[in-house]
């Protein structure tokens, strides 16, 4: 297939393009360039042989998206393209609702105009909210837009309403919704991984900078949790399962709207994680435990069987690979 992934050169986006490619496929990126570097292209083609189609644009600017989608005739869109930090959409909301879903419209509406009707759209597990005691086992048919604490998750849950109001008008349309939990890792090669500017604030690339000297140590938010040993429990999935979840959807997809999760279904808490990285690493981490962060759940993990039954995907590397992959992706920027 011929596709178009917005955001393409970004970390998820960037393994998306890669494990596309080896499956055969011809890419377009279209990315702003907002979070990532367009170096990333070069890297992209040292792993795979071929250099992805490049369009520098932007969402926001409809008449350039429709340049974009009519440059080619796509078989299918991934959109990945957003911004994505929790605690910086608190302080910018307005920021994330424009760029996220502004965007979101102009290219819906391009592709409206171009007849491009497959679309796999890049969610988020924040759009549950906090569901209590069945944060351990989310499943799709749960509802959504409830008790979510930030404009990030908002953004997704707002989004995914739009892509079901879209594909209800238009009978044709294939649109495939993606959940994510934690993605981690980097490709096996070390040659692209997760370097995200400024703070972050999911946990590993918070490790990784720690690693790095960057940060000068490592805050664990909350020791006293009712988890197996006080720390958050989360869902971490590496982001090549994660990648090959897109070419899973694309596969297997039909009219109408169809949600699935992406996640290993095995939460592994924020202390397990440390310490596994400071032992595959080999150095200990500069640490301390701090007070909790408001609105983080005890657990937050997947039920990932309607990906099994329907789309044959399921994680294959675990934690530990995702941390090997990481050491070997920072020991190449090094």
């Amino acid at each position: 297939m011929n596709i178009l992934v917005t955001g393409g050169t970004g970390y998820i986006g960037s393994h998306v393009v890669v494990e596309l490619i080896k499956r055969g496929h011809t890419v377009d990126i279209l990315d702003n360039l907002f979070n990532s570097k367009v170096e990333v292209l070069d890297k992209i083609e040292k792993i795979v042989g071929t250099k992805p189609r490049f369009h520098k644009a932007d969402l926001l600017d409809y008449d350039k998206t429709l340049e974009v989608l009519q440059s080619s005739k796509f078989d299918a869109v991934i959109h990945l393209a957003g911004m994505k930090a929790v605690s910086e959409s608190v302080e910018k909301p307005l920021e994330y609702y424009e760029n996220n879903i502004y965007g979101t419209i102009n290219l819906l509406k391009a592709m409206n105009e171009t007849g491009t009707i497959r679309l796999v759209f890049s969610s988020s597990a924040t759009v549950y909210g906090d569901k209590g005691v069945d944060s351990a086992h989310l499943m799709e048919t749960m509802t959504t837009g409830v008790g979510i604490t930030n404009p990030y998750g908002w953004t997704k849950a707002m989004i995914e309403q739009i892509i079901k109001d879209v594909s209800a008008a238009n009978p044709n349309m294939e649109a495939t919704i993606l959940r994510y939990f934690n993605p981690v890792g980097a490709d096996q090669s070390g040659l692209i991984g997760e370097d995200p500017n400024g703070i972050p604030n999911n946990l590993m690339p918070i490790v990784m900078k720690v690693y790095q000297g960057k940060l000068e140590k490592l805050i664990i938010y909350g020791d006293d949790y009712a988890t197996r040993d006080g720390s958050c429990e989360r869902d971490f999935i590496h982001v090549t399962d994660l990648a090959k979840g897109h070419l899973a959807a694309l596969e297997h997809s039909k009219p109408g709207v169809s949600i699935y999760n992406l996640g290993s279904g095995k939460a592994t808490s924020v202390f397990e994680i440390v310490n596994a990285f400071e032992r595959l690493s080999g150095r200990p981490l500069p640490k301390e435990v701090g007070a909790r962060r408001p609105g983080d759940l005890p657990v937050l993990c997947a039920d990932p069987a309607l990906a099994l039954t329907e789309l044959g995907w399921k994680t294959e590397l675990t934690s530990e690979d995702a941390i090997r992959d990481t050491l070997r992706y920072l020991n190449n920027l090094e």
